[in-house]
């Protein structure tokens, strides 16, 4: 299993402290213009080449660093981490955004969440953590331009409202080839206007996965723990179905 996130091993000369979201590179070819916006990752026994953002490199691969450049060591656990990829450096730790070489990408949105389903593995909290919308409008910006597919998910995404309408909008005009997979109990679209908002994106391959635990609205709401719920997400799919967007149902 990788480990998608975790402890670095070392940070060297390195002034920040905020997090960082850095798309990383093996190319030591690369031209100087595109340098300065990325992280080199160094998985050879060649000299570091100068000019990149920052250095990534792992304990058993030292190598001596360009005049004033960071650096951040890596333990064995990240060796996987390749080119094109993206990631979070901040705090001593690293997560793994996206993996280039993956066709299972998804962004986390929110851990918020307006059900509280009964075998949740990862049960809502009630804080705010909108910087990972931000982290995600950053993070889209450093993807493959060539990605083909990226999944949404939370939490529940559409709580953002009009964040996540922008996210999607973003999203279609950065990675033009990328389908989109959100995973959502529904609910949102229960609101005509947002629906209508989110269909005006206007994007060519986006779909929207809704779960429904019953045709009996009081054991789908028992599942999810939310009085009203099944209607709410009822009146979503028929809106979804009213602006002929693509819904996947999921009868669990």
């Amino acid at each position: 299993m990788l480990t998608l996130a975790g402890k670095v091993v070392e940070i060297r000369h390195d002034p920040a402290t905020n997090r960082r979201i850095m798309s990383l590179s093996t190319n030591p070819q690369l031209p100087l213009p595109l340098r300065a916006g990325k992280a080199f990752l160094h998985k050879g026994a060649s000299p570091l080449p100068k000019g990149f953002q920052h250095y990534l490199t792992y304990s058993d691969q030292l190598s001596e660093l360009p005049d004033g450049a960071s650096c951040t060591v890596l333990g064995p656990e990240f060796a996987y981490l390749d080119d094109g990829d993206v990631i979070a450096l901040g705090n001593g730790r690293l997560r793994s955004i996206f993996r280039a070489g993956s066709d299972h990408n998804s962004l986390l949105l929110t851990e918020q969440c307006n059900n509280y389903c009964l075998m949740c593995s990862q049960p809502p909290k009630r804080v705010d953590d909108r910087w990972l919308l931000d982290e995600a409008m950053e993070a889209v910006r450093l993807m493959p331009r060539e990605t083909e597919s990226l999944g949404i998910t939370g939490g529940e995404p559409t709580l953002f409202g009009d964040g996540f309408i922008d996210l999607l909008r973003h999203i279609k005009n950065w990675l033009p080839r990328a389908s989109l997979h959100v995973l959502s109990n529904g609910r949102g679209f229960a609101d005509e206007a947002f629906t209508r908002a989110y269909a005006a994106v206007g994007h060519p391959d986006l779909m929207v996965g809704i779960p429904v635990y019953s045709d009996d609205p009081a054991r789908h709401d028992y599942v999810v723990q939310a009085r009203g719920a099944f209607d709410e997400t009822i009146r979503g799919v028929l809106n979804l179905k009213r602006y002929k967007q693509k819904v996947e149902i999921r009868v669990v």
